[in-house]
């Protein structure tokens, strides 16, 4: 039985369902769902989460990253990344703490964020 970060649909402030398509640069406060095909460049302190339908090319900066779906691009979290099955991953990935469930496809680079530069630095 997998731990899930408790969201509440409530909680969720935008959301781009399956079957929609936006190219551009998203920026935002709480949490956002996606669920769609995005294209461009993703910004916000908060949590984004991105469903299992969903099919993402982008620049992410992001608190908290949650991903299901697809994604080819480069992704910086400043808090934390759960990557949970079916979720395929193509790009680089920086976090401090990484959650990744059996299932998941990652290709690409991974920097767990300053506690390993730290160590890096002292050897």
């Amino acid at each position: 039985m997998r731990k899930e970060t408790p969201v509440e649909k409530s909680d969720i402030k935008a959301f781009l369902g399956p079957g929609s398509q936006f190219e551009g640069k998203l920026l935002f406060d709480e949490i956002v769902r996606i669920d769609g095909v995005f294209r461009g460049e993703i910004m916000s302190k908060d949590t984004l989460i991105v469903g299992q339908t969903a099919d993402i090319q982008a620049e992410v900066t992001v608190g908290t990253l949650i991903m299901s779906g697809r994604f080819q691009g480069n992704i910086k979290a400043t808090t934390k990344v759960e990557l949970r099955a079916p979720a395929q991953l193509d790009g680089s990935l920086e976090t401090p703490l990484l959650i990744v469930e059996e299932g998941v496809v990652l290709n690409g680079t991974l920097a767990m964020g300053q506690a390993g530069k730290k160590q890096a630095d002292k050897d």
